[in-house]
C-alpha cells in the first residue's frame, strides 16, 4: 500500500510539473474540416492568440474528410500530452450516428477543453418562392408536400440534420437535394433553382442585403446581434425549436487535467477579450466559453439530440 501511494504520488507529481511546464514544444491543433469554413477561421484565430500567451507556437492543421471523422480519429489516437488537439464542430456529435461504424467512441476517447463559442444558422428562401415568413413557409409545404426543395452540403450534415429538425417540429415535408459540399449549394441557392436552406450569417447577410435571398429565421433561441431584424425560428412559428453551430477544443482521452485546465483557462480569458470578439464576429459566432465539466454535458445532450433527429429522419450517408 505504501508503494502503491507512493507511485501514485510521483505520477500526480509529474502531471503538475508537465502542466507548469506546458507547452514546451510546438502544439498540432487539428480542425476535421476545409480551410476556410466556420470552424477554421475562429481555430486559426485561436492558435495565434494561444502562441503569443503561451510562448510556444501553436498550428493548425486541416484534416478533412469523411464528415470529419478522419482527422477526429487521429487525435483520438494521438498521445494523450496536450500536444494534438482537436479543434471540432457540430458534426462531431452527428457523425457517428449518421456512419455505420466509426473508428473512435465519439464520447469515451475524448476529454472536454472548452467550448469556443456558439452561433446560429439562418432559415433563408429565394425570393422565387414568395413567402415572407416561417409561417408562411409552413403553410406553402403544407400546402404541397415534398415539392419544395431543401439544400444541403451533403447526406447526414448539419445543413441536412437542422431541416429535417425543422421539418419535423413544424409538421411539413420538404424535399432534400443533397449537394457534394456547400459551394455548389449555395450556388443553386442563389440562382433559385433551389428554394430553402439553412446557411451560416457569414453566407446569409450579404446575399440578405443584396436582395437574393430572404431571411425568415435564425435557429438560435435568441436573436442574433449581427442580425437583431430576423426573429428566431422559435419566435416566429415553431416554438421550441433551437438549432445551435458551436466549436470546440477537445484533447485524447488521458490528457493530463491540469493541462486541459491550463487550456481551458488560458482560452476562456481569450476569447472574453474584446479584440478576439471582434475577430470572431465576422464568423457569426460569438465567444461562449465553459469549463471542461460542462462542455462534457453539453457535448452528450447535443449527442443525444443529434442521435434522436437522425433516427427520427433516416438519415444515413450514402
Amino acid at each position: 500500500m505504501r508503494a502503491l501511494s507512493a507511485f501514485c504520488l510521483a505520477m500526480l507529481l509529474v502531471a503538475s510539473a508537465a502542466a507548469q511546464t506546458y507547452p514546451s514544444r510546438p502544439v498540432r491543433i487539428v480542425i476535421p474540416l476545409s480551410p476556410g469554413g466556420t470552424t477554421d477561421v475562429p481555430g486559426r484565430i485561436i492558435a495565434q492568440k494561444l502562441s503569443e500567451s503561451l510562448g510556444q507556437q501553436f498550428f493548425v492543421e486541416n484534416r478533412a474528410g469523411a464528415g470529419g471523422t478522419i482527422g477526429t480519429d487521429y487525435v483520438a489516437k494521438a498521445k494523450p500530452d496536450g500536444y494534438t488537439l482537436l479543434l471540432t464542430a457540430s458534426p462531431f456529435v452527428i457523425a457517428p450516428h449518421v456512419y455505420k461504424t466509426m473508428p473512435y467512441d465519439t464520447l469515451a476517447d475524448f476529454a472536454p477543453v472548452i467550448r469556443i463559442a456558439t452561433g446560429p444558422y439562418v432559415l433563408v428562401v429565394h425570393p422565387s418562392l414568395g413567402v415572407n415568413s416561417v409561417k408562411e413557409l409552413i403553410a406553402a409545404a403544407k400546402k404541397e408536400p415534398g415539392k419544395i426543395d431543401f439544400a444541403s452540403s451533403g447526406n447526414g450534415g448539419a445543413q441536412h440534420l437542422v431541416t429535417e429538425l425543422f421539418m419535423y417540429m413544424a409538421g411539413i415535408k420538404l424535399n432534400h437535394v443533397p449537394y457534394k459540399g456547400s459551394g455548389p449549394a449555395q450556388q443553386d441557392l442563389m440562382s433559385g433553382i433551389i428554394k430553402v436552406s439553412f446557411v451560416g450569417t457569414p453566407i446569409a447577410i450579404p446575399h440578405m442585403k443584396s436582395g437574393r435571398l430572404k431571411a425568415l429565421g435564425v435557429s438560435t433561441a435568441t436573436r442574433s446581434p449581427e442580425i437583431p431584424e430576423v426573429p428566431t425560428i422559435a419566435e416566429a412559428g415553431v416554438p421550441g425549436y433551437e438549432a445551435i453551430v458551436w466549436i470546440g477544443l477537445l484533447a485524447p482521452a488521458g490528457t493530463p487535467r491540469d493541462i486541459v485546465a491550463k487550456l481551458n483557462g488560458e482560452i476562456g480569458k481569450l476569447v472574453r477579450a474584446d479584440e478576439v470578439k471582434k475577430l470572431i464576429a465576422p464568423t457569426g459566432m460569438e465567444p461562449d466559453p465553459d469549463t471542461p465539466a460542462q462542455f462534457g454535458a453539453y457535448l452528450k445532450g447535443d449527442y443525444d439530440k443529434w442521435g434522436k433527429v437522425v433516427r427520427d429522419s433516416g438519415a444515413t450517408v450514402q
